[in-house]
This record gives C-alpha cells, sequence and structure tokens, in this order.
C-alpha cells in the first residue's frame, strides 16, 4: 500500500517532505556521520539544531522578546499538574470546561488549591463554545485556563475569554501553528506536539518571562519547574531530541510556505470544503456553526452501525483512522496542516458515494 490520507487525531500526518528529510538525513546529519538520534545533546551540532528550531519558532510566531520557548518532555497532560505549581501564589485559578482535556485539567489542578469553573459547555455534550465575554474572574485568580481547540468535539475558541487581566494559560496542543496568533494576549501557551507539529512525546511551552519563577509556593519536583528548564535552554537532562529534530523541520516547511497566514488559508480552505459538503449532506455535524474548528470535523450518521461500517469502508479506500473518539462516537476528521486539499476531496467523495447507498 502506497500513502494513505491519515485523518488521525495525533500522532498524525505529517508533511512528505519533511518524512524524506528525515530520510535523506537518517544516517548522515549534516556530514557528522551520525543520525541525530545518535547525538550528544551536549554537542555543538546539536545544540546548534536546538537554537535555530527556537529561532525558526519565534519567526512563525512573531514571539515577543520577554517569553520565553522551552521544549519539556511527556504529553501535554502532564503540564496540568505543573501549570498549579508554577503559577499559583493565592492558590485560586479559574477554569473554562469545554471538553475532556479542560475537564482533565480542571480535576487534576484541585489538587494544589480552589479552582473555580467560570462558564462550561457541559450541558450540550461539549459541542459549543461557552460565551466568554463577562466571565465572574475571581480578583485574586492566579490565573484563566482554557484548552483553545477541543479535538474530540471538533469546537474553537474564535475568540479569546476575557480575563479581566488576569493571566491566560492555553492549551493549543491540537490548533498549534494552524494560523497567525497574538501572543502577547497570553501568559502561557503549550502545546504537545503530535498532533500538528511532530511525534509525540514532547511539549512546547512559551511563557512570559514574568511567570518564570525559581522559588515556587507549592513544592514542585525540579523537572516540573519552568525555571529549571529555561535557565538550561530546555537540556537539563537529555531531552526527546529526534522530536525537537523533526519540529524544527516542520517549522522550515512552514516558512516555505509562506508561515502562518498562508497556512490559515490553506486550512480555511479545507475545513470550509468539508463543512460545506456536511451541511448539504444527510450527515449529522456534531459541533455548532459558531464554534467549529477547521482542525478537527467530527459527525456522525445518526446510526451506530453505519458509523463502524463507514470507518471500514473508508479504511478501505485508504482514508485511515477516521473513527471519533469513544466518548463521542461517529466520526472525526483531523484535517491538520499537513493533510493536503486532495485528502479531503477524496474524503468528500467516499463520503458522497457512502451517503447516496446508506443514508437514505
Amino acid at each position: 500500500m502506497g500513502r494513505v490520507y491519515n485523518f488521525s487525531a495525533g500522532p498524525a500526518v505529517l508533511p512528505v517532505e519533511v518524512l524524506e528529510s528525515i530520510q535523506n538525513e537518517m544516517l548522515d546529519y549534516n556530514g557528522t556521520g551520525m543520525s541525530i538520534i545518535e547525538m550528544s545533546h551536549r554537542s555543538k551540532p546539536f545544540e546548534d539544531m536546538l537554537n535555530e528550531t527556537i529561532q525558526d519558532l519565534r519567526d512563525l510566531m512573531n514571539i515577543p522578546d520577554n517569553y520565553k520557548v522551552i521544549f519539556v518532555q511527556g504529553g501535554a497532560s502532564q503540564q496540568f499538574a505543573a501549570i498549579p505549581m508554577n503559577l499559583m501564589k493565592n492558590k485560586k485559578a479559574d477554569y473554562i470546561l469545554t471538553g475532556e482535556f479542560s475537564t482533565k485539567a480542571y480535576q487534576e489542578a484541585k489538587l494544589f488549591g480552589d479552582i473555580k469553573v467560570l462558564a462550561s459547555s457541559e450541558d450540550k455534550q461539549f459541542s459549543y463554545i461557552p460565551d466568554c465575554s463577562d466571565l465572574d474572574v475571581r480578583d485574586d485568580a492566579d490565573y484563566v485556563y482554557i484548552c483553545e481547540n477541543n479535538t474530540i468535539y471538533g469546537t474553537k475558541f474564535k475568540e479569546l475569554p476575557n480575563t479581566k487581566g488576569k493571566v491566560l494559560v492555553s492549551d493549543q496542543s491540537s490548533c498549534f501553528l494552524s494560523e497567525p496568533i497574538d501572543v502577547s494576549k497570553y501568559g502561557v501557551i503549550y502545546a504537545g506536539v503530535q498532533k500538528n507539529v511532530g511525534p509525540a512525546g514532547l511539549v512546547i511551552l512559551i511563557i512570559r518571562e514574568d511567570l518564570i519563577r525559581q522559588d515556587l509556593d507549592i513544592v514542585t519536583p525540579t523537572m516540573l519547574k519552568w525555571h529549571t528548564q529555561v535557565k538550561a535552554n530546555s537540556l537539563y537532562n537529555t531531552p526527546n531530541s529526534f522530536s525537537i529534530y523533526v519540529c524544527g523541520k516542520v517549522f522550515k516547511w512552514l516558512k516555505s510556505l509562506g508561515g502562518l497566514e498562508a497556512m490559515k488559508a490553506r486550512n480555511e480552505e479545507k475545513a470550509n470544503l468539508l463543512y460545506s459538503y456536511l451541511d448539504s449532506s444527510k450527515y449529522i455535524a456534531t459541533a455548532e456553526k459558531e464554534s467549529r474548528s477547521i482542525m478537527n470535523v467530527t459527525f456522525k450518521t445518526g446510526d451506530k452501525d453505519l458509523d463502524a461500517l463507514f470507518v471500514a469502508e473508508a479504511a478501505k479506500q485508504g482514508l485511515i483512522s477516521i473513527k471519533g473518539h469513544r466518548v463521542v462516537g461517529g466520526m472525526r476528521a483531523s484535517i491538520y496542516n499537513a493533510m493536503p486539499k486532495e485528502g479531503i476531496e477524496k474524503l468528500i467523495e467516499f463520503m458522497k458515494e457512502f451517503e447516496r447507498e446508506h443514508l437514505k
């Protein structure tokens, strides 16, 4: 079988150009006579690669000088604990619940302080983003937390919440680098890279300098202190060297295509193509229109058996990993940066045929 169209929510599709570049360098990186995955993280070639990767990310996102970039091991879920540990002074934080991962982050944060739910869309199975224009943010809250794109439910914040001047922390795992953002509106941005940027096992954090403290109010393991990682330039211990290297390749690929403005246009074109068909079909789109993600498109047939048949038949056509998350069911097409428009066109072609045969 040749290359399939991989709609997995993560680990997810990577650009073919990036994979080919990695393949070409697997035995000899930059004339060193060895692979990057064999190389000491203390060596000059590795440190040069790391610093170039950080600079490329800063360029892509126009990251202000008063923000630090670090690469840390573990999934984004590890930051559910690290965030309150690093940010809490008053041991109070306000969370907005829009899905599975913001809820898990909220539950974890409750281990460390007084955590309030500011708003939630659980009443409609997280199918929408609640109005966050005038929230009852506490005066002594240390931060306000969101998961900006909800992979499982296919929703996305179109406007950031009004935090009333409090620090905004955003989990951007499934929308990271999909479009331009104003980094200065955030205190902390973090993302597991396995959805839109690279292999699993690495998290990128972008943190405003004044939030990086050495003396924390909560007893925090050395490895979970952001200060530890910032001071060591992400090299306190052996990093996830291969993932950092792949991320660097993806950053250069994004630059070569015109940066995040160009990527936004590409992503919106793909998403509009799929949503336009969905809205004219007999399929049921599960996210409310005003809250729809351009990264994760969720839908159902209305019949569980037909959903299962859809997934099985799609796989035969090279449309892989399109089964919805277990808590939602149905189907989910994750159409990240590296998913080509041709993949969307082939999916729609299959959906039309399936609709004609099975959705009367």
